[in-house]
């Protein structure tokens, strides 16, 4: 029986306990903290990814904790910069409403269907590559007050609105195909 405790379920672990700290640092206005946290954490995400795929050390366990990381991360991350002013509320509630469809989504096909495997799709990829790198350029924003950042962040929302939309779009799509299936 193989363990879950593998490396790349330590760094999975480790994105999990930053995240509060991260989260801490935005609301008590400590950006560049933040910022330099939120840089370790999506580098652990690279990194338990490309050990467990190359290293055959993936489990059921990683397979489990790493959206549950990405998500608490994300979410806190968006909802603390919505409390520090720093993003739009409109823009949080439109990454939480695609997050709760999908989790309503796989809800309903557990309970309805013999689908257990719900891989992420590169549209879903994309969306969370361009949602931590628009809160990456916020907190940088934040951190240094740089004009050409705050350009950035402001440009940012936009692509960031249109992939997450997208992408819940295609979850729903893709889902559908598959229980017709099942």
């Amino acid at each position: 029986m193989r363990t879950w405790l593998t490396l790349p379920n330590l760094f999975t672990l480790a994105r999990l306990l930053l995240a509060p700290v991260i989260v801490s640092d935005i609301l008590h206005r400590r950006a560049f903290a933040a910022l330099c946290l939120l840089a370790i954490a999506a580098a652990t995400d690279v990194i338990d990814g490309y050990l467990a795929r190359h290293f055959g050390a993936a489990t059921a366990a990683g397979a489990f904790l790493d959206p549950i990381a990405d998500k608490l991360l994300l979410t806190g991350v968006y909802l603390a910069l919505a409390l520090a002013g720093s993003v739009p509320w409109w823009l949080v509630g439109v990454i939480f409403a695609r997050d709760l469809f999908i989790l309503a989504s796989a809800a309903v096909a557990l309970l309805a269907t013999k689908l257990r495997a719900f891989p992420p799709s590169v549209w879903g990829k994309a969306s969370t590559f361009l949602q931590i790198l628009t809160a990456v350029t916020f907190l940088g924003r934040d951190a240094f007050g740089s004009p050409l950042l705050a350009a950035l962040s402001a440009a940012l929302i936009w692509p960031t609105l249109a992939l997450t939309v997208w992408s819940g779009i295609h979850y729903g799509w893709r889902g559908a195909r598959l229980l017709r299936v099942d």
